[in-house]
């Protein structure tokens, strides 16, 4: 908090609140889905998609944190998927002994 002190000693009161306008009928529609999928307020919504949009953390990992970059795909490969990819992989289960000597 020495930023908010920073900003107090100078007789400069912070942003805490903004009025956005412009909001279409999708983006409406998004932040109602989030905050009704969540359980959260549409402020809440909106600070957690502005705050996604513009890189910053959601009170988590960082967007951009290795190993969370690909978050969104698990759960979704089939079967066929899973055993396409272990088909591919095969031959980097086998050791080369040589190569240890």
């Amino acid at each position: 908090m020495q930023y908010a002190s920073y900003i107090a000693s100078q007789g400069v009161t912070p942003l805490n609140q903004i009025t956005v306008r412009g909001f279409d009928d999708e983006l409406s529609a998004t932040l109602r889905r989030l905050a009704q999928r969540e359980g959260i307020s549409l402020n809440q919504a909106a600070l957690r998609l502005l705050r996604k949009g513009a890189g910053l953390a959601d009170g988590s990992a960082r967007a951009d944190t290795v190993g969370a970059a690909l978050d969104h795909l698990i759960g979704t490969w089939t079967q066929a998927d899973a055993d396409e990819m272990d088909a591919a992989l095969e031959e980097f289960e086998t050791i080369d002994e040589a190569a240890w000597e």
